[in-house]
């Protein structure tokens, strides 16, 4: 509670004659991955077309004539959330440039940690940014890239930048999917009929009726053209570490990850937070909408019912006004009210997936004891967040994150609950079918719990770094 805030969303598809048309829909599958914008380029071998607007993909492209004016049979989308880059029309991707090569559009998930000092380094050189949005730095490498192939720039650029990262890139003969080197943002193929489809979750690949076909590797490049696929590896092989928070939070529980349903493995959370953690109560209570499979795990596991205690409103947009300190104290009774009858004189374990900042938590659990629960113990179903993220969740500074500051007795205290457990990290590790955080190597990217960065997670261009890798990609293209 006190919510982690979306990545971005994209989507592409290739050799499709409705490729406009099925890159909202899956855009709008992944809508919950970002809000603030939402953009569609598309490409009829010759010229692209781009459409780029404010708000939800429903508001803009599923009426009037805006998917009319994106002809052709090869389309990228992008659903943001602005992890970095202020929330302008301008930074909405996916982004356009016309090359003297061609023209290349782009959509990317994640944050590149060394963003600044490149563009920093490409304004020294002469390159002009047209937006805060650190995407514009690939496109700028891409362009200065004095390679004369398009991947081989693609590459060359890859090789510069640092961070977590998947993107979809089209040009007016190729579709391109690449993750980074650790695999931290995700990043899945798949195949509807003859049209390849790359996008960031398997429930885009649903709402369209395609096949999944595999997840795109960590470090891989995937190049679709008419001619098929082409895998390129250019990267040093690593050992993949995904990010931890698309299986606690962020994927839809829907979606697949490594042959298991989101939903599957937020119950086994649920399973295992109750078995680290159980306190006999009343009523079993999950925060909508994200604390529900770990609640419905929770009880399985202790073979007591969930009760919905608290309803969430489903139709509160974004944008409400909140003009007075008297209105915008009232903002969480916009989204959660409390089934008054159901929780009085009742204790309740409130089961949530996590815990960040504790002021939506300290609102909502308020909330409850005004209208009568007797005692309220709350389990969140991960480890404590104590470090903020620097690939693409926008978390808090570690200043605002509440178990930076506090330890679990003031944390306690602060959001005014009878008893608060976390899932440990071993349990949480144990739930995803691993027997020990370290019983090989992290498995994966959990920095937010443990401080273990994967990637230098400061601004700083690693000259040594890159040379190195320079090198190792000028022997391979």
């Amino acid at each position: 509670m006190g919510r982690l805030r979306e990545e971005c969303g994209i989507f592409g598809i290739f050799n499709n004659t409705d490729a406009a048309k099925l890159t909202a829909l899956g855009l709008h599958a992944l809508q919950h991955r970002g809000q603030e914008g939402c953009g569609i380029v598309t490409c009829d071998d010759k010229k692209f077309y781009s459409e780029r607007r404010l708000g939800l993909v429903g508001d803009n492209f599923t009426k009037g004539k805006v998917l009319e004016k994106l002809p052709g049979n090869y389309a990228i989308g992008h659903n943001r959330y602005s992890t970095a880059g202020n929330n302008f029309i301008k930074n909405i991707q996916p982004f356009f440039a016309d090359l003297h090569t061609g023209g290349i559009s782009i959509a990317h998930n994640g944050n590149l940690s060394n963003a600044n000092s490149l563009r920093e380094e490409l304004v020294k050189n002469g390159s002009i940014f047209q937006t805060t949005s650190d995407t514009e730095t690939i496109v700028q490498l891409i362009a200065r890239s004095k390679r004369s192939k398009i991947v081989d720039k693609i590459i060359e650029s890859l090789f510069q930048i640092q961070g977590g990262y998947a993107l979809t890139i089209l040009t007016n003969k190729k579709l391109i999917g690449i993750r980074d080197p650790f695999g931290i943002r995700p990043l899945i193929l798949g195949k509807l009929n003859k049209s390849y489809v790359l996008a960031s979750e398997t429930c885009a690949l649903d709402i369209i009726g395609a096949k999944f076909v595999r997840e795109i590797e960590n470090g891989e490049i995937v190049v679709i053209t008419d001619n098929g696929i082409e895998s390129i590896k250019p990267f040093p092989k690593i050992k993949e570490r995904p990010c931890i928070f698309e299986y606690i939070y962020f994927a839809r529980p829907d979606s697949i990850i490594k042959n298991i349903s989101v939903y599957e493995y937020r119950k086994k959370l649920g399973q295992e937070l109750a078995s680290e953690s159980h306190i006999d109560s009343d009523l079993i209570v999950p925060v909508p909408d994200s604390g529900v499979p770990a609640a419905i795990g929770y009880s399985e596991k202790i073979k007591k019912n969930v009760e919905l205690g608290i309803i969430r409103n489903h139709y509160v947009g974004r944008t409400f006004i909140e003009p007075t300190q008297q209105i915008r104290s009232l903002g969480v009774k916009l989204k959660h009210s409390v089934n008054k009858t159901l929780i009085k004189n009742k204790s309740l374990v409130l089961i949530d997936d996590s815990l960040v900042r504790g002021t939506t938590s300290v609102k909502i659990i308020q909330m409850l004891y005004e209208f009568g629960a007797k005692e309220v113990h709350l389990r969140v179903a991960s480890p404590p967040i104590k470090y903020p993220d620097y690939y693409g969740v926008d978390t808090p500074s570690k200043e605002e994150l509440l178990a930076s500051k506090f330890d679990l007795e003031g944390m306690r205290k602060f959001i005014n609950v009878k008893t608060l457990q976390f899932l440990s990290l071993e349990g949480l590790y144990k739930s995803m079918g691993f027997k020990s955080r370290n019983s090989i190597y992290p498995q994966f990217t959990d920095h937010c719990f443990t401080g273990d960065y994967p990637v230098k997670p400061i601004d700083a261009f690693d000259k040594d770094y890159y040379e190195k890798k320079l090198s190792y990609m000028s022997s391979k293209v």
